[in-house]
């Protein structure tokens, strides 16, 4: 079961397992309280939230993820993201109303893209994550296998043709089509159901 939590500017996604939970994504910095009113509206709890995954690290993805952290969330790191894991630092050093950690990669849960559909698997979570690198390099869409795919800053498909030359969006949703989604959830579009 997936709820689409709207507390800020970002969409962000809880996805409940049989043995475990996702939150994909997080809002902006400064979001805590307001995160806390939408889980409650939901009838989610912190407790509930096994892991979390960055659709990439961006701050409007990322702000709470250390907050969360702290709090008992683990963070979900899928390799090719390692070394972009501090990339939002310096924009909330220069933020003068909120204080934010930097993420502790060190106490992440890295696995491989390759290796995501076994990890999810013990999470009771049928899917896998893919690297669609378009928006930035360390940018991954979840796809779960009943056809909900979370593609996070990824420019709609609708798009492509404002482009006279994006290969690597192309390619991003040449690949996610060739899982036959159902629905597009965006992080900051509404989301897209296919016609069957």
């Amino acid at each position: 079961m997936v709820s689409r939590l709207k507390y800020g500017n970002t969409n962000t996604f809880f996805i409940r397992g049989t043995a475990g939970n996702l939150l994909v994504d997080t809002d902006y910095a400064g979001t805590l309280s307001l995160f806390y009113k939408e889980i409650k509206r939901q009838n989610i709890s912190l407790k509930d939230i096994t892991y979390i995954l960055a659709t990439h690290y961006h701050p409007d993805h990322i702000g709470l993820v250390s907050e969360l952290m702290k709090q008992g969330v683990k963070l979900l790191l899928v390799d090719a993201q390692r070394e972009y894991v501090g990339f939002s630092d310096e924009i909330f050093a220069r933020e003068k109303r909120t204080e934010v950690e930097s993420i502790q990669k060190e106490e992440a849960t890295v696995i491989t893209c390759e290796g995501s559909r076994v990890f999810l698997r013990t999470l009771g979570i049928d899917g896998e994550i893919i690297s669609t690198t378009s928006h930035s390099e360390d940018s991954v869409t979840l796809i779960l296998d009943d056809g909900t795919c979370f593609v996070g800053d990824l420019e709609p498909m609708e798009y492509l043709g404002a482009y006279e030359e994006n290969e690597k969006l192309a390619k991003d949703w040449e690949r996610i089509l060739s899982f036959q989604p159902k629905r597009i959830c965006y992080a900051h579009a509404n989301e897209k159901v296919f016609e069957m």
